[in-house]
Formats: C-alpha cells, structure tokens, sequence
C-alpha cells in the first residue's frame, strides 16, 4: 500500500504542537549514571515551550533526573511519532496555576502525594509518520526550532 505524501515541516510543527497540547501521557526513557535504562509512562503538561512531568521522589525516573538531568520522551505511535530529548531539573515550586493546570489535564494532583514537579527542556525533537518523512525529520535542535 503506498504511503501519504510526506507532509510539510511546518505542518508536521504544527502536528507536533497540537500532540503537546492535547496528549496526557507520554513514554519518558531515562538512565542511571551507570547507564541502566528505566521506561515509564508520565503524563506531561505543555507550557511555556517546556514540558512539566511528576513522578514519585524515589522511582528511577526521578533517581535518574536528578542525577543526570537527560531524558527523553517519545509521543503518539510508532507511524506517527514524535520524539523528545531534552535536559530535566527537578523544580522546588511550581506555581500554583501551574500545579493545577497539570492536575486539570493529567487527572490526578502530584501535591497530593507530595511527588515533585520536573520542567523538561527539549533541545531535539523529531516527529514522522512513514519512511518519506524520515530525511526531514529534526523539527528542533539545539532548543531552537528549524522551522
């Protein structure tokens, strides 16, 4: 079966965009200073060109943020697929529009079990649907859009 057209870079942005704004969750990969490798599902809040991503103090997730401060996040489907490096630090505060707005679109509240709030950075994201997508790629790198 042939594959769709290849879509523009700005509209595989504005693609991505949308993703960030309307997905709750998201398969966040980290790694031990020893490099193990720990995959989670987190659900994430876009703002502010960043992602706000809670977790439990002592998972490996969280263990690995903060000794690291590298991770990577992959949205959507292996056919359409956004993915996500970028640099995390654990956040002392988060405001409290802030707090509520993940609480609204993730479903649960992280100040109820006192989980921290971490801001994701991206500085590379990549997002395709089929191979033909796969030679322009690279959306952002850098921390700075291409497009």
């Amino acid at each position: 079966m042939p594959h769709a057209a290849a879509r523009s870079a700005e509209i595989r942005k504005a693609d991505t965009l949308h993703r960030l704004e309307t997905d709750v969750d998201a398969w966040v990969a980290t790694a031990s200073p020893d490099g193990t490798p720990y995959l989670m599902p987190l659900s994430f809040l876009w703002q502010d060109g960043a992602l706000l991503l809670s977790t439990a103090r002592k998972n490996p997730t969280s263990l690995n943020i903060q000794a690291t401060g590298l991770i990577q996040l992959s949205l959507g489907e292996t056919r359409d697929v956004v993915l996500i490096w970028g640099t995390a630090e654990l956040l002392d505060t988060l405001p409290t529009p802030a707090a509520e707005a993940f609480a609204q679109k993730a479903g649960f509240d992280p100040r109820q079990s006192n989980y921290p709030f971490f801001r994701v950075t991206p500085t590379r994201i990549q997002a395709w649907r089929e191979v033909n997508e796969i030679p322009d790629r690279d959306l952002m790198l850098n921390s700075t859009w291409l497009i």
